[in-house]
């Protein structure tokens, strides 16, 4: 009987001692398998700065031309506000085609009708706003801002966010990491001289653009351009790049202009890349019966006036 308690005593210890590894090992294993925290950034990928910019060159010099269809949604700034301001995405369409021509029609959600047209070829402007029954016009390096938000919509300046220029090889790069918390990148700072003297005279050199390659994919994911003097031009971000046809382009491109108060969010729903586009696509004539607003022309000078003649006159009339 006491040999038969003592074989159990045993087993009992033989078990608990078993369990006890068990749940041992179970907690160094989890030790072992625990994630990396949410939002960390995976491996990094390599490049130096001659396959950079050799890698930004040949994606500049792929597309040639772009027709789209896309989605334009507004997140801040008043240019547009006269526009698309009351819809939550605008669909439309883009045509682009080097070196400069350009033509953006926004259309209506569900009745498909547009609300604006949009025309450059790098010289002039055109913009048609079927709502207020404007046609406005300018040259297209005009930098006079209008109290009216609506005036100051510029077809070019999507451009540049389009189509990229090769950066020559007799411009200065400066080359560096820049890592955030939850990606890091590599940073082309390209520089210029200020004047052709200076570049004679090894002058002065001012920043031309900024370019940030995601190390996830060596991918742009950031292009900042200025302009003489240093202000501020485009900030544009790239993301989604996936394949149309034999090229790769993004499908979601912000576009920011600080400076002419907007960001837009453009979504790439299908494109057709590189194919010619007629030149009498990018021609926008003023419709019959439109008032015309000629950017070119100074403004005239405020007369006196109360207020409620300026509330008036600001009424469109019949």
């Amino acid at each position: 009987m006491l040999a038969a308690s003592h074989r159990k005593f045993q087993l009992l210890k033989i078990v608990s001692a078993a369990l006890a590894a068990s749940l041992l090992w179970g907690c160094a294993s989890t030790q072992k398998t625990a994630k990396a925290p949410a939002g960390a950034p995976g491996p990094r990928l390599t490049a130096t700065k001659a396959e950079l910019i050799a890698r930004f060159n040949d994606q500049a010099r792929a597309v040639k031309s772009i027709n789209a269809s896309i989605t334009m949604t507004l997140t801040a700034g008043s240019a547009y506000t006269g526009v698309i301001k009351q819809y939550h995405e605008v669909k439309g369409f883009i045509l682009a085609q080097r070196p400069a021509s350009i033509r953006v029609i926004g259309q209506a959600p569900i009745v498909g009708t547009n609300i604006f047209d949009m025309v450059s070829d790098g010289e002039t402007f055109h913009i048609f706003i079927p709502s207020q029954h404007k046609f406005i016009e300018g040259p297209a390096n005009l930098e006079r801002a209008s109290a009216k938000p609506i005036e100051n919509l510029r077809p070019q300046h999507l451009t540049s966010a389009l189509f990229w220029d090769a950066i020559p090889d007799d411009m200065p790069v400066v080359f560096e990491e820049a890592d955030e918390p939850t990606a890091q990148y590599y940073l082309l700072t390209v520089l210029r001289h200020e004047s052709r003297l200076d570049a004679a005279s090894h002058g002065d050199l001012e920043v031309a653009e900024k370019i940030w390659f995601d190390r996830a994919d060596l991918s742009v994911a950031r292009l900042a351009t200025y302009e003489t003097g240093g202000k501020r031009g485009s900030d544009i971000g790239y993301g989604s790049w996936d394949a149309f046809g034999t090229v790769k382009y993004p499908k979601r491109i912000s576009v920011s202009r600080p400076d002419n108060d907007y960001k837009l969010q453009i979504g790439i729903v299908k494109a057709t890349m590189n194919e010619p586009i007629s030149a009498d696509r990018f021609v926008l004539k003023q419709p019959p019966g439109t008032e015309l607003v000629d950017m070119s022309r100074e403004p005239a000078a405020a007369k006196p006036a109360d207020s409620n003649a300026l509330e008036n006159n600001s009424q469109p009339k019949d």
